[in-house]
């Protein structure tokens, strides 16, 4: 798309992109079983290899692997199958905080392990050098 400096002025002016409604996000089309059989029997009752049946299905907005895909849950005598696929249950808000602090959880976790690494290396250390501060203390005393 070409942009016009019209066009360019005015989005200045806005403030820039405009963003878009999340609500109005396209949603996936769904058949239903009587709509899908209707369609197949309209597509097989036209001649074979005609444009009236590439013109059924520009009319319905629909695609040939629509009308493949059907047949053959047709022609498998599962009419069930001509159901919309079940899709997964979204997260709830619930699921989603739960898993977020599960994270969280982990990640102090390993956060309070590290830590406890680096206090018993640095007690290690301290000792060390209270050994080595003694020993040389000693080694400094004046012998009588």
């Amino acid at each position: 798309m070409t942009m016009t400096s019209a066009l360019l002025t005015a989005r200045a002016q806005n403030g820039g992109v405009d963003e878009p409604d999340p609500a109005a996000r396209a949603r996936r089309r769904t058949f239903t079983v009587e709509y899908k059989a209707r369609v197949l029997a309209e597509y097989d009752a036209l001649p074979e290899h005609s444009g009236e049946r590439g013109a059924l299905v520009r009319r319905e907005g629909l695609y040939s692997s629509h009308i493949a895909e059907w047949r053959k849950a047709r022609d498998a005598a599962a009419l069930d199958a001509l159901e919309p696929r079940a899709r997964p249950a979204k997260r709830t808000a619930e699921r989603i905080e739960l898993e977020r602090l599960r994270r969280k959880n982990e990640r102090l976790e390993a956060e309070l392990a590290r830590t406890k690494l680096a206090l018993e290396i640095t007690g290690k250390a301290h000792a060390l050098l209270e050994l080595i501060s003694e020993s040389a203390a000693s080694d400094n005393k004046p012998t009588k």
